[in-house]
């Protein structure tokens, strides 16, 4: 039993193609069989108006801070977000998950099929378990006490543990360079092996500031939190160039957000780094900081980009395309084929899911997302909604 669908253009996961010749086949799972000429797709082929493109992914989420829709004001500065969050958290528990199910059920419904997701619970753990979308669960760590390193580190491995006894797939990840301790970095560093590795990095300039002279905002921040930083020694370098000697070994690596990147940093990671990606979250950017990534940069250094929405704390929405809008807003010339291979191969290759994701493939099940309402290259009213 087969499922052949025919739209006005056709994203393959490369380019997009047009589409009144071609028709993509499936089987009733989705499961990719082909792309075929009009001509030889026999019946029963359901037209549509639009993009068809394979699912897309996530590349960076906090499913857990999903009950936080609304609650802490926008454009209130990285230091303030951090502090509301942690406050945030303490509510009930059905509360919590009420709003992680249908979290999820927003992204399904918009054409996501895999996750990138930021762990610091098990909160999320028996909605991955119903494998209703792909999840890579980051178990992210992060103290600013040496002496603790190994206890974090022992905690870490149990919530790992959790995830990966119901076949979600895991790792141990450092949160942000300026919030893990050396000692932290090194044990974290074990525990790499095969796996992607996520970190939120440079965000803010205070964030380089304290690692080039140890000034800055940021010193404020560690003393509200009476975190005393005698261990902590400057290195002259920034944020990203002073962890990457660690965070090379990563076997994937996916940094976050990125707003302060420079040119150097970047050209240092590709130096160090085979398999390293950049997530670009611009909406939970201008929430947050009213800033941009430094996206025409990154294309100029021929960056492998990624496409993440961040949570609900820091987002109007858990759509991917909300995201690429907002970039074409802001970057009106990129063309739509080398957005949605950001939002989909890409991503599915720093998730280490493309053998079955991201691309019209053969015996691939990437799901099939429909993109409509996009007028003369514009996508700033186009939806998106899954079909498989």
């Amino acid at each position: 039993m087969y499922q052949k669908f025919q739209a006005t253009q056709l994203f393959n996961g490369t380019q997009i193609v047009e589409g009144a010749d071609q028709v993509l086949i499936t089987k009733a799972d989705g499961t990719v069989e082909g792309i075929v000429p009009l001509s030889e797709a026999g019946s029963d082929i359901q037209q549509l108006e639009g993009i068809l493109s394979p699912g897309f992914v996530n590349a960076h989420c906090h499913l857990e801070l999903s009950h936080m829709k609304g609650m802490i004001p926008a454009k209130t500065g990285l230091q303030e977000f951090v502090k509301q969050i942690v406050a945030l958290r303490q509510v009930e528990p059905e509360a919590i998950q009420e709003a992680i199910v249908t979290a999820e059920a927003e992204m399904i419904a918009g054409g996501i099929v895999a996750v990138g997701d930021i762990s610091n619970t098990l909160d999320t753990l028996d909605q991955k378990a119903k494998h209703l979308l792909a999840y890579y669960s980051f178990v992210e760590l992060y103290d600013l006490d040496p002496t603790r390193a190994h206890d974090k580190i022992i905690a870490g491995i149990e919530i790992q543990k959790q995830f990966q006894e119901h076949c979600v797939r895991a790792s141990l990840v450092p949160h942000a360079p300026y919030s893990v301790t050396n000692r932290l970095w090194t044990l974290l560093s074990e525990h790499f092996e095969s796996h992607t590795i996520s970190l939120h990095n440079q965000e803010t300039p205070g964030e380089n500031e304290f690692f080039e002279t140890k000034t800055g905002p940021f010193l404020g921040m560690y003393e509200r939190t009476k975190v005393a930083l005698d261990f902590f020694e400057p290195t002259g370098k920034s944020s990203l160039q002073s962890i990457l000697p660690v965070f090379k070994n990563a076997h994937h690596g996916i940094l976050v957000h990125n707003s302060f990147t420079s040119a150097q940093d970047i050209q240092a990671v590709h130096a160090a780094m085979k398999n390293a990606f950049w997530c670009l979250c611009p909406n939970a950017n201008q929430y947050i900081e009213q800033t941009m990534p430094p996206v025409e940069l990154l294309r100029s250094e021929k960056a492998n980009i990624v496409i993440g929405t961040d949570s609900y704390a820091s987002n109007w929405s858990l759509n991917i395309l909300d995201e690429l809008k907002t970039i074409h807003l802001h970057h009106p010339n990129i063309p739509l084929a080398e957005m949605l291979q950001w939002a989909t191969i890409n991503g599915a290759r720093a998730l280490q899911m493309d053998r079955h994701l991201g691309s019209f493939e053969k015996g691939k099940k990437p799901g099939v997302v429909l993109i409509e309402g996009i007028e003369m290259g514009n996508i700033n009213r186009a939806i998106s909604k899954r079909i498989i």
